[in-house]
């Protein structure tokens, strides 16, 4: 016990009895059974809050990282119902860019007719550019 032998444990016995006496030694052993017994409880109570405590970190950290979750959760959420938003205000300044439009005659452009006979006018333009080229 306490790396320590029978003779020595005989010795501290007999020292005790000389200093203590021995009618006051069976109280102090007591007193001294009582104290380790306390020091042990406490002991045990400060084990179990630590081990409360560690688990409490544990627990914290598991909260912390579920809250993270749900904060991208939420924010993916808003992200996606705010595409319609952004849909219709971008509909909504294209509707008022298209009602702005500068009707002017240069950008404006009148339809041509549809016909289905052949073009003729262009082939012309064509034969006399060609032959603009060739007399050159």
């Amino acid at each position: 016990m306490f790396g320590m032998g029978f003779t020595e444990i005989l010795l501290i016995a007999v020292m005790a009895i000389i200093f203590i006496g021995p009618d006051k030694l069976p109280k102090m052993m007591i007193d001294i059974a009582k104290m380790f017994r306390n020091v042990k409880n406490t002991i045990g109570t400060v084990k179990e809050n630590l081990e409360e405590e560690i688990n409490l970190t544990d627990i914290q950290r598991e909260a912390l990282a579920y809250k993270e979750e749900l904060l991208k959760a939420t924010e993916d959420v808003t992200k996606v119902t705010q595409i319609p938003n952004d849909i219709s205000t971008g509909l909504t300044s294209l509707n008022s860019d298209i009602m702005n439009m500068d009707d002017t005659p240069q950008t404006k452009k009148e339809p041509e007719a549809v016909t289905f006979s052949k073009k003729q006018k262009k082939k012309k333009e064509k034969k006399k550019t060609d032959e603009e080229n060739v007399d050159v």
